[in-house]
């Protein structure tokens, strides 16, 4: 008869240091066994570094075909968890599909035999203790993996564009002064106006590997993509990189997990959840910057077809709708001019008016305004406004007042137990009672701490605050950066069709 002898070597057995479990010594115990029983073997399939739940396994997959095919009459293993892990696979091949085409299943250590009468229940059994060990063997690796995230610990494969891992210390990250240079480039061209279809026409005009041609460059075994494209950039990962935290030193992991460990597929875990931990690697890109740049980010601007964003984009709406006043442009090749028009009328005119304006002469006209603002209010022999508002006059009445409120709570609930015990109230108006007023304490103790908080604000951020205002009122050009900081928003109204008036009103974050 012809047999099969299929073996399987995984990580997990490898740490394990145990020779019994090493590929050589597999073939060697199962090849002594098929020549004692008389069987001739047509082949050996082996697997190495593959999980016993992996249904990817490349020879696996070739046994399976050639057993279809009817080329052996017999599957040998050193145990059936070498086969599978996976209970699901041993009820559709061993105890289905090979019945199906007349394999017969031996598995030497486990005495598990498809030939054998009652060997069934065993088979089963075996099943589900081996994915009930691959379970709490996933688990455990999951609880490892989440402790080192939480200490700081960078546990991926590869570290992000910009940084190499620590030679010392796989666990932590350096900068790599070459790709940490486009890095800082991508934002500052960012803050400067470009959007990342821009950036991205820009890193490839110039030659600048992508992060997936750099790392191999770097002789990195990194696989991404392939084809006409590879080694080119795209805005998926220029947005990528503006986005990510980990340029800032701080380590963000757990963003994404398997849905089970039989299945690769990953879910998006929100962002409340992620594992965040500050100051553990030093930073490419400074906070500030990184915020600003998504407060920019935030707005869901549209690059023009330049991949450039107009000073104003994001900010300016319509004043009867409330829509969003998007860029069209009009005219004939070399006469062509800017204009925002009102959204919803671009959808449904029978909704809204145009509210027309020229690009250029609104952005003059706001660049005018903002000229006048900073002079009037932010000149530098004034106190410079903070982001955060200075405390109230009253801070200290009204602290006053909520602790009273505080202690006149406190008072009322321990008379309230007194009486409860006296026997004056009865159990369900007690609870009525109790439950009232530990919910007013909650929320009077609330309003405290956030006043407390208001009257604690940071001295070192005040400073930081004071320094970049100090640095704006130095501008010499009004870009986006500022507009993005100093604008909230911008109404349009409908021009006046008698005097060709049009009103434009402009609200102020400071």
């Amino acid at each position: 008869m012809l047999c099969a002898i299929y073996c399987r070597l995984s990580k997990e057995d490898e740490e394990t240091g145990r020779e019994s479990e090493s590929i050589v010594n597999q073939k060697a115990l199962l090849t002594e066994y098929a020549r004692e029983c008389g069987w001739d073997i047509y082949k050996i399939y082996c697997d190495e570094d593959y999980s016993g739940i992996d249904r990817a396994r490349p020879q696996f997959n070739a046994l399976i075909h050639d057993a279809q095919a009817g080329h052996f009459e017999i599957v040998l293993c050193k145990t059936q968890s070498r086969f599978t892990r996976d209970m699901e696979l041993v009820e559709k091949y061993i105890h289905h599909d090979f019945l199906l085409w007349g394999i017969r299943f031996v598995a030497l250590v486990d005495n598990a035999d498809t030939e054998v009468k009652g060997n069934k229940k065993a088979r089963q059994i075996n099943g589900l203790v081996n994915e009930w060990y691959l379970e709490d063997l996933s688990e455990n690796i999951k609880a490892v993996l989440d402790h080192k995230r939480k200490q700081g610990d960078f546990i991926g494969s590869f570290a992000a564009y910009g940084y190499i891992k620590d030679p010392e210390n796989h666990n932590k990250l350096l900068p790599d002064p070459m790709a940490a240079a486009v890095v800082r480039r991508i934002f500052t061209l960012y803050l400067q106006g470009f959007g990342k279809q821009k950036i991205t026409e820009l890193l490839n005009k110039e030659g600048v590997a992508n992060p997936t041609l750099y790392k191999q460059n770097l002789g990195l075994a990194y696989v991404n993509q392939s084809g006409a494209y590879a080694g080119l950039w795209n805005k998926t990962t220029v947005g990528r990189i503006l986005q990510n935290e980990l340029y800032t030193g701080s380590m963000v992991q757990g963003k994404r997990r398997k849905i089970s460990y039989k299945d690769k597929t990953c879910t998006e875990i929100p962002r409340r959840d992620w594992i965040r931990v500050e100051n553990t690697h030093e930073p490419i890109i400074e906070k500030e910057v990184f915020e600003r740049v998504q407060d920019l980010m935030s707005l869901r601007t549209r690059a023009q077809e330049s991949g450039e964003i107009h000073l104003l984009a994001g900010k300016v709406f319509c004043a009867d709708c409330g829509s969003i006043l998007s860029k069209v442009n009009s005219g004939g090749k070399g006469t062509e001019k800017a204009y925002l028009r009102c959204k919803l009328h671009a959808q449904n005119k029978a909704l809204c008016s145009g509210h027309y304006i020229r690009l250029e002469q609104l952005t003059e006209l706001v660049e005018a305004k903002i000229y006048v603002y900073i002079k009037e209010f932010y000149e530098k022999s004034e106190p410079i406004p903070l982001a955060k508002p200075l405390l109230n006059k009253d801070y200290a009445k009204t602290a006053v007042l909520l602790k009273a409120q505080l202690e006149k709570r406190s008072r009322a609930l321990k008379s309230l137990y007194l009486d409860r015990a006296a026997g004056i109230i009865g159990e369900e108006q007690f609870c009525e009672l109790n439950r009232a007023f530990l919910k007013e304490k909650q929320a009077y103790t609330e309003r405290l701490a956030l006043l407390k908080e208001d009257a604690d604000f940071d001295d070192k951020s005040q400073e930081r605050q004071q320094k970049y205002w100090r640095e704006l009122c130095a501008f010499k050009v009004i870009d986006r950066e500022l507009i993005a900081l100093l604008v909230d928003k911008i109404e349009v109204w409908e021009k006046n069709k008698a005097t060709a008036e049009q009103r434009i009103s402009i609200s102020w974050l400071f």
